[in-house]
C-alpha cells in the first residue's frame, strides 16, 4: 500500500474512507490485542460515528480536535490535538497523540502527518507543543525527534518531548 492517488492530508473525520478506516482500526485493533467490538457499531452507523468525532470535543477534559490522514479514499491514521493541558495530559499524554495504521506504516506518514498537526497546532495559538511516548516505542521518538522535538525527562513512564511549532 504505498501507492498514492493523491497526497495525504489532515482533514476532519470523513464518510469517504469508510471501508479503509474499518479495515485499518481492525487491523490495528488486532495488531494491539485490542477490543474490535467497537468496530461493528461503527460500521452500522458510519456517519454518525464521524459526525460524533467532528469538530471541536471535550475529550481527557480539555477541548481536543481529531483529524484523520487519508489519500483519497484511503485511510492512513488519526492524530488528535488536546488544546490544553491538564496536570495528568502534561506527564502523560501531551498536546498531540497519533498513530498510523498497519498497512501504512514504515512510509513517512507519521512524520508528514505530525508536521501537519503541529500546523494545525499553531493555528490554535499554541506556542509549545507536548508530545509523549513509551520510552520502547522508537518509532514514534524518530517521528518526534524528526519534527523537532526536545526531550524533556520522563512522566509516568513516558519519556516527554517540547516542540515549538513554525
Amino acid at each position: 500500500m504505498t501507492d498514492l492517488v493523491e497526497p495525504a492530508r489532515l482533514v476532519w473525520p470523513t464518510t469517504v474512507v469508510r471501508e479503509s478506516y474499518l479495515a485499518g482500526e481492525l487491523a490495528n485493533c488486532l495488531l494491539e490485542g485490542r477490543p474490535t467490538d467497537w468496530l461493528g457499531s461503527a460500521g452500522d452507523d458510519f456517519g454518525g460515528f464521524v459526525a460524533q468525532r467532528r469538530g471541536i470535543r471535550t475529550r481527557w477534559g480539555v477541548p481536543s480536535t481529531m483529524f484523520w490522514y487519508i489519500s483519497g479514499e484511503n485511510y492512513i491514521g488519526t492524530l488528535m490535538i488536546r488544546h490544553e493541558l491538564t496536570p495528568e495530559l502534561t506527564e502523560a499524554g501531551g498536546h498531540v497523540g497519533y498513530h498510523v495504521v498497519p498497512p501504512w506504516r514504515r512510509q513517512g506518514h507519521a512524520t508528514r502527518m505530525l508536521a501537519a498537526g503541529l500546523a494545525e497546532c499553531q493555528q490554535l495559538g499554541l506556542d509549545r507543543v507536548l508530545l509523549t511516548t513509551l520510552p520502547q516505542n522508537e518509532a514514534s521518538r524518530r517521528v518526534i525527534l524528526a519534527n523537532g522535538g526536545v526531550p524533556d525527562g520522563h512522566g509516568r513512564g513516558e519519556d516527554r518531548f517540547w516542540i515549538t511549532p513554525s
